[in-house]
């Protein structure tokens, strides 16, 4: 299995953290040396683990926001 390399370049923020301070967080992460993605996933407090994730493009993120703001309950 081929390594799998990382480089958080802008933390967004904080969406929740557990009792054992692991923090589901959107960031925007290089995987492997590419273009940075948005990323939403959970960290360990040094952000040396990581749990699983979802990373979205610029333009997915814009319909994500798009249509989280049209979102009626």
């Amino acid at each position: 299995m081929a390594e799998i390399t990382y480089e958080v370049i802008k933390k967004i923020g904080v969406l929740s953290t557990t009792e054992k301070g692991w923090s589901k967080e959107l960031n925007l992460v290089s995987w492997n040396g590419r273009d940075p993605k948005f990323d939403l996933r959970d960290w360990s407090e040094d952000h040396s683990k990581m749990g699983k994730g979802v990373t979205f493009s610029k333009d997915e993120m814009e319909k994500l926001k798009e249509l989280l703001n049209n979102y009626e309950d």
